[in-house]
């Protein structure tokens, strides 16, 4: 009786430990299997990021006009006849303003021998050169400070050169063009009316804003 309980206890032993072997064994195969489906998962996902091309942004640059601290500003307005061309210049964070072109020097009388001869001139500003009501056209031009003193020396300069106008070869338009052609600017045909010019000068230089002067 006792051989025969004993040999039921070793089969009941026996078959709990079998349990525990097999249940053992089913759940590491079953971690196994699942981390292996996780590392398979990861690993397409990889693939899969690395063959698509980087996201690219959606913003766009933004254009800056550069500008310096200094600028000459090529104007133009109206008068009694053909209009007038003269240049506006100094520094941007200030609101006064120097003002240089050529004009013939004194009455009406002055003006109309000016298209025959040459008579004396003024170069500094003249009735509606200030009044924005006046202006037809203007493109400004924008100058670090190095290159600002040469170009403000040189339009001093070219007012203490220019004692006489005249309608048809030392005129306006001739004055502020060869402002435009020291600061390195291309120069349209300078005997046209002022407006025209001035809209011209800022034509042909492609609404450039920004200018640097040659080495000296």
């Amino acid at each position: 009786m006792t051989s025969r309980s004993e040999r039921l206890g070793r089969r009941l032993l026996a078959a709990l430990t079998l349990s525990v072997v097999l249940s053992s064994t089913i759940q590491a195969a079953s971690a196994h299997e699942a981390n292996k489906r996780v590392a398979d998962a990861n690993a397409l996902v990889s693939n899969d990021a690395a063959s698509r091309p980087p996201p690219q942004s959606t913003r766009r640059p933004v254009a800056r006009a550069e500008k310096g601290p200094y600028y000459v500003d090529f104007r133009a307005r109206t008068a009694a006849s053909w209009g007038h061309a003269f240049v506006w210049y100094g520094k941007t964070s200030e609101r006064a303003v120097e003002v240089a072109g050529l004009t013939p020097k004194g009455d009406t009388w002055t003006y109309v021998l000016g298209h025959l001869t040459w008579v004396p001139s003024e170069t500094g500003a003249s009735y509606g050169d200030l009044d924005p009501d006046y202006l037809t056209a203007n493109y400004r031009v924008y100058l670090n400070e190095s290159d600002a003193k040469r170009v403000f020396a040189y339009i001093k300069k070219l007012q203490e050169s220019s004692p006489v106008w005249n309608a048809e070869t030392t005129n306006c338009t001739g004055f502020i063009g060869d402002i435009a052609e020291y600061m390195g600017l291309k120069v349209p045909y300078r005997w046209q009316r002022p407006e025209n010019f001035v809209n011209s000068l800022k034509e042909i230089n492609g609404g450039r804003q920004m200018v640097r002067l040659s080495a000296e």
